[in-house]
């Protein structure tokens, strides 16, 4: 077994067709999606590619995923009214977590934050002290998680940490979505795709605050600053 971890794709759909093509040609036997699909400037767009996917499918929820109809602020306003009432039960009833008997690294488990809150920020940095707090009772030996945005994958206390990064919105200082290929060992990915078409889709798709979105797109921040953020915070939404 062989799968393709994607994360935080945040409504970026040609950022995650590029990343599907690459996939499709690494022949893996699953996908993982690991939360925040459609929270972003395309849902529906983002929606569409994920229903029209081929390949076997695990979906693990993200805070931003249940958030869609439960919050309500002017972006949450807007993100509800695209998502009609099948939509938003859709994303809101994926699982918490997803175990997948993977070639090489033996059970794994797929989350969002942590194996005990999709708000855990879980980074390059955090502290075994931590990690023996949110694995107790956990049985698997690998955890991928996402959240923070950042990509790395690490070795805390006999658990093996992984970030595949974020599809549609990566804070590595630097364009291009991230993901991972886990089987036999895990692999980080990097994968280019037209960013400036896709900051004038994000211009016109109406959602508020959309020049944040651009500016996300076109300058991502370091991973320094949401590392920093996450170990502070510990747990955010």
């Amino acid at each position: 077994m062989r799968v393709a971890a994607l994360a935080d794709v945040h409504g970026n759909a040609p950022a995650l067709e590029a990343v599907l093509a690459e996939v499709r040609r690494e022949r893996v036997d699953l996908v993982v999606f690991c939360g925040d699909l459609t929270w972003g400037p395309l849902p529906n767009e983002t929606l569409a590619v994920v229903r029209a996917l081929e390949l076997p499918v695990e979906l693990v929820r993200g805070n931003a995923d249940r958030s869609v109809g439960a919050v309500l602020d002017e972006r949450g306003t807007w993100m509800a009214a695209q998502h009609d009432e099948a939509a938003t039960q859709f994303v809101n009833g994926f699982s918490s977590h997803v175990v997948v008997d993977v070639d090489g690294l033996g059970p794994t488990r797929f989350v969002h934050g942590s194996p005990r809150s999709d708000e855990e920020c879980v980074t390059p940095l955090t502290p075994a002290e931590r990690v023996r707090e949110f694995m107790a009772g956990v049985p698997e030996r690998v955890v991928v998680t996402a959240h923070v945005h950042v990509s790395y994958d690490r070795v805390v206390d006999g658990v093996r940490l992984v970030g595949p990064g974020s599809v549609g919105r990566p804070y590595e200082g630097e364009r291009g979505a991230r993901w991972a290929i886990l089987g036999p060992d895990v692999e980080l990915r990097r994968t280019d795709y037209d960013h400036e078409a896709t900051a004038d889709l994000y211009r016109t798709s109406g959602i508020p605050g959309s020049d944040e979105d651009v500016r996300h797109l076109l300058e991502p921040i370091s991973r320094e600053e949401p590392i920093a953020y996450g170990e502070q915070r510990v747990f955010a939404g």
